[in-house]
């Protein structure tokens, strides 16, 4: 049979009808999966061709001190980001707007990157934007219409400076931190974050939940117009997180504070632990971090000098000086040594000759044979010596470990840094070598110096254990949210009566007898802290009313080289909380000389004499 034979040509007629069938069938099961099955999905693809999300930034909770007074709020603002149908569109929109928007090459790649990991959103150019500068751009979306403006808020600190390093500061989440999850939370790409202080620390809170809107675009991914706002989600605020802080105390403390001089104040209830103020100099606008910070701004802030971001009040760290004697006195006293009329067998005639080695006292012309109660009025550092000694080094480490200088205080601000104490002799000995190291330690650890360095927030914790009745403290806190550890002294009320008195002394006849305040009862020790890269610092802690304390305040004045200079600044803030703005002052005036300018924020300790 040939090719062409009739059946031949029916049966290959046969098989082609049965395969267009089959294709046409097939044609309409896809089309019926398409059109019928699948459509919600393309559907949705197809908006989300033509729709860009764009996202709403939440405004973030309201800060307030303890009276309600507002320290970090927000106000209105501007946001210019940019959308395109390609990365090529998008570059050639930012290099066409950077003269206007100040963008450098490095910045216009920072947004073209974002839009290649979410190029489904407009990319974030700047959050910082002025009125004057959106008014500019608005001209260019004729020609540029990836463009995309809208309103959100900005966060704004009316106090700026004068609780910069309390409140903290704002900025836009960078990329090495989201590839951190838990160093914030949920936080998208371009979104804002704290960056220090309670914006930090308390971010997960303050930060709210970001609202979504609609643009509509073109085939080249050019905005056509808003959708409606049936399609908006709104964003929520951040809950609003009230603090301990006194701002008019804290005003007042900026104010009394000597301008040129660095250091650091921190004043709390020792009740509670609540901060009343907290000021570390010199200080910063937090309002320049919010948004983008121009580089002139930046450059300023170096040349100022002092590394005013670094937080001296919880990062500094400083020997404690004559301050931490009470820590020695509290730990004879509790193991039953001595007691506030012991007299040493040696008396202060200037110093004391320890082995080969002459341990001067801070008087030249000696104290004599004092009790307890008197070398701690006039910080007779003979005394101390000899009381350092009969505790014993051993004891001496135990018993400061448990009193809390080995542990940060615990305050709510990010970066406290831990204290540098010994734990215990083993320190010396990996430090020095098995006993390569004389009791010389114990002596120099005895007045405060040698290997023990303390930030000024610990200092405020160990003197509310002193100020309040049972001896014990809880934490520092800017928040109250809760029950916190609490440390004890561990001493008698008599013990701790009698130290409270010696501390009055201080003030009214001993080292800080210059800053009493009339009417007000004030316990407190005035100390100087060695420094080996300059003038020594200055300390002074105190608290009052000396019968029931209500407030702590420890300050440290970098180079003011005596406590006594420091004391009338410390009492000025007491009087002022206590007595209102009508009190009796002391006079604070601080060394007529120039300003000394080199510092040591962790000196060095001392080393200790190594046997021969």
């Amino acid at each position: 049979m040939t090719w062409f034979h009739r059946h031949a040509v029916g049966h290959r007629a046969d098989v082609a009808r049965i395969v267009v069938v089959l294709v046409f069938g097939v044609l309409l099961l896809a089309f019926f999966r398409v059109q019928v099955l699948s459509s919600s999905r393309y559907r949705l693809e197809s908006e989300e061709n033509r729709l860009r999300p764009v996202r709403l930034a939440a405004p973030r909770g309201l800060i307030t001190d303890r009276k309600g007074v507002v320290l970090a709020e927000n106000v209105p603002g501007y946001s210019i980001a940019v959308t395109g149908s390609s990365v090529d569109a998008v570059r050639a929109t930012l290099e066409d707007i950077a003269s206007i928007a100040n963008l450098d090459s490095s910045r216009i790649e920072a947004v073209v990157n974002r839009y290649r990991r979410r190029h489904h959103e407009p990319a974030i150019v700047r959050r910082d934007a002025s009125f004057e500068l959106v008014s500019a751009l608005e001209e260019r979306r004729i020609v540029r219409p990836g463009i995309v403006i809208q309103s959100e808020p900005r966060r704004w600190y009316p106090f700026g400076e004068i609780a910069a390093h309390v409140v903290g500061y704002v900025g836009e989440i960078s990329e090495e931190e989201l590839a951190d999850p838990e160093l914030y939370p949920g936080a998208r790409s371009g979104e804002v974050v704290g960056r220090d202080g309670l914006e930090r620390q308390y971010d997960a809170v303050l930060r709210g939940s970001e609202g979504l809107r609609y643009i509509e675009v073109d085939a080249l991914g050019r905005t056509v117009r808003e959708v409606a706002d049936g399609t908006t989600l709104e964003p929520g605020q951040g809950d609003t997180i009230a603090t301990t802080l006194d701002i008019e105390l804290q005003q007042f403390v900026s104010q009394q504070f000597p301008a040129g001089w660095q250091g650091a104040v921190i004043a709390a209830d020792p009740r509670t632990g609540g901060v009343l103020a907290l000021y570390s100099a010199p200080t910063f606008d937090p309002n320049l971090f919010v948004g983008r910070m121009e580089l002139e701004d930046w450059n300023a802030l170096l040349e100022a000098g002092g590394e005013p971001l670094f937080n001296r009040a919880i990062e500094g760290l400083y020997p404690p000086a004559s301050p931490w004697k009470l820590a020695v006195a509290a730990s004879a006293l509790k193991r039953g040594l001595v007691d506030l009329d012991t007299r040493m067998d040696i008396p202060c005639t200037g110093g004391m000759l320890y082995g080969n080695r002459y341990f001067r006292c801070w008087y030249e012309a000696g104290h004599g044979r004092v009790t307890l109660r008197e070398a701690i009025e006039h910080s007779c550092d003979v005394y101390f010596y000899q009381l350092g000694l009969l505790i014993g080094l051993d004891n001496l480490l135990e018993d400061g470990v448990k009193m809390g200088f080995l542990e940060p205080s615990g305050i709510d601000l990010p970066d406290e840094r831990s204290p540098h104490f010994p734990e215990s002799t083993e320190y010396y000995d990996r430090r020095y070598g098995p006993r390569g190291w004389t009791s010389g330690v114990t002596l120099n650890l005895s007045i405060g110096q040698g290997e023990n360095s303390q930030s000024v927030s610990n200092m405020v914790r160990f003197y509310s254990m002193l100020a309040n009745e049972d001896g014990s403290a809880p934490e520092l806190r800017l928040v109250l949210d809760g029950p916190t550890r609490r440390r004890q002294l561990g001493l008698d009320n008599e013990s701790l009566q009698g130290l409270r008195e010696s501390l009055v002394q201080v003030v009214e006849t001993g080292t800080a007898a210059a800053s009493q305040v009339a009417q007000l009862r004030i316990a407190g020790k005035t100390g100087t802290a060695q420094n080996a890269h300059g003038r020594d610092h200055g300390w002074f802690v105190g608290f009052a009313p000396a019968e029931n304390p209500e407030i702590v305040v420890a300050a440290i004045l970098e180079h003011a080289e005596h406590g006594s200079t420091v004391a009338p600044f410390v009492n000025r803030i007491i009087a002022r909380f206590i007595l209102g703005e009508d009190a009796p002052l002391p006079r604070f005036v601080m060394p007529a000389d120039s300003v000394p300018r080199p510092r040591a924020l962790m000196p060095e300790p001392a080393t200790p004499e190594r046997r021969q």
